[in-house]
């Protein structure tokens, strides 16, 4: 149920993604403008989670839940009176608050009904419920923004959003016992403190990479299709989540069995070679293919990053590093908004990904030195006790 929740969540706020670039542009936005559509976003996301991390310290699961998603439909409502570009960037600033409120507590929920011994498989299967909604909704609409007009998307968002909020109300949530003994007062408030976890700060650095890379597809990919005359855009999330769908529960298990180090590796290397082929593409077929790499690539690598950090972060301390996790995401792709947002102006849009897929590789070299400290690390510690 929570992963259904969820699922329709995604599903109604990432219909948007792809078509709120095109709808601004279209009410005179410059380039700069369209990438705070994403930027002022995030920066909304990663502002309201400290807050919520602390308060998941202490507070029950539900109310937290409901909360979030109420609020999310509630903005998404007003979004037909936002016709002046000014007006629409302020409510995507308040989504993004509505944002980080709902994404960090269902993940942290997800994560209080999960054992520990199966915590990548679990978290992958929960992590499908964000993947599909991240990549079917895109394609639902894109179709619905080039058939009809941008307030029956909107809508139509909001019937999905009234459908999470009914499936998320009749879960049954799990509050910690370490959670249910703490009380508010036990607590000291610090902004930083909730907003990094020093104990899975590393995979939550890896993941804003990482994001920071993919972030140009998430903002220009229609505007990319209207470029190379490609009707078929949504193409590429339909083959994406597809095979998001397949690899993710083996990429779950991969992770429960060898760890996340070589799974990070060889989906980042995919994910690349992913992003080489949509710049190039000209046709459905292009495009499909670098969906299908994209699922296989980056559909593993989110789930498995989320599944590191919070392997390496005490119960107590999860929601704070989910929190953590989801601002990485918010920041890699708010970032990439407004810096490739700038490019746009100077360049062709595959030149744009050919450029933010080096930051892919980032992730990877990082990934293979931390193996290498703690390999050091464990030689060092068994010399020393002989």
């Amino acid at each position: 149920m929570l992963m259904l929740g969820n699922l329709f969540i995604f599903m109604s706020f990432q219909m948007l993604i792809p078509t709120l670039p095109p709808y601004i542009k279209s009410l005179g936005a410059s380039g700069l403008e369209i990438g705070l559509v994403t930027a002022l976003f995030s920066i909304g996301a990663v502002l309201s989670r400290p807050f919520i991390g602390h308060m998941l310290e202490y507070k029950a699961r539900k109310p937290l839940v409901l909360i979030g998603a109420i609020a999310l439909l509630t903005v998404t409502i007003f979004y037909p009176i936002s016709n002046i570009v000014l007006v629409f960037l302020m409510f995507r600033f308040v989504h993004g608050l509505a944002w980080g409120w709902s994404t960090t507590v269902n993940g942290t929920a997800a994560v209080d009904v999960i054992p520990n011994s199966r915590l990548g498989e679990g978290m992958g299967y929960f992590g499908l419920s964000v993947t599909l909604g991240m990549i079917i909704a895109p394609s639902l609409g894109i179709f619905l923004f080039q058939v009809t007009s941008f307030n029956n998307l909107i809508y139509i968002s909001c019937i999905l959003g009234v459908i999470a909020i009914v499936l998320l109300g009749a879960v049954r949530y799990f509050t910690p016992e370490t959670v249910k003994n703490t009380k508010k007062e036990d607590l000291k408030f610090s902004y930083i403190g909730s907003l990094v976890e020093k104990s899975s700060w590393y995979p939550a650095f890896i993941t804003m990479i990482a994001t920071f890379g993919y972030g140009s597809v998430v903002t220009f990919i229609v505007i990319f299709g209207e470029e190379r005359g490609i009707e078929q855009i949504f193409l590429f999330y339909l083959f994406n989540a597809v095979m998001a769908s397949i690899f993710r529960p083996i990429s779950g298990k991969w992770f429960d069995e060898k760890g996340p180090r070589g799974l990070i590796v060889v989906c980042t290397a995919i994910t690349f070679i992913a992003m080489w082929i949509l710049s190039f593409s000209h046709t459905n077929i292009g495009i499909s293919i670098a969906g299908a790499l994209f699922g296989i690539g980056f559909g593993s690598l989110l789930p498995t990053l989320q599944s590191w950090t919070l392997s390496k972060t005490p119960v107590h301390r999860r929601g704070v590093a989910n929190g953590m996790y989801f601002s990485s995401i918010d920041l890699g792709i708010g970032l990439s908004g407004i810096i490739f947002g700038v490019l746009a102006q100077f360049m062709e849009t595959g030149t744009l990904f050919q450029i933010s897929s080096f930051f892919l590789i980032i992730p990877m070299v990082l990934t293979i030195l931390e193996g290498r400290g703690r390999k050091v690390s464990k030689e060092q510690t068994v010399s020393s006790s002989y």
